[in-house]
């Protein structure tokens, strides 16, 4: 198969021959003894909510906002 940049420098690959979803990551990397570029699909990551609750500093521990409006200083 041959891939070509197209106007905008971007590879356009056919759905059937990599399937893939929106937010997929792939990792590029050239091969040089191949002379070819290698695309390598990453896993995907934890969601957001389970990075925060395996956060180790509880939220709760926080210092509190200061509800003051901010003072103008003098230059």
């Amino acid at each position: 198969m041959i891939v070509t940049l197209d106007g905008k420098r971007r590879l356009t690959v056919p759905v059937a021959l990599a399937p893939a979803s929106p937010g997929d990551a792939f990792d590029a990397r050239f091969d040089e003894d191949e002379d070819a570029i290698v695309f390598r699909r990453i896993k995907r990551g934890r969601g957001w909510l389970d990075v925060v609750k395996a956060c180790p500093v509880p939220m709760d521990d926080l210092p509190p906002r200061s509800r003051e409006y901010p003072r103008k200083r003098k230059l």
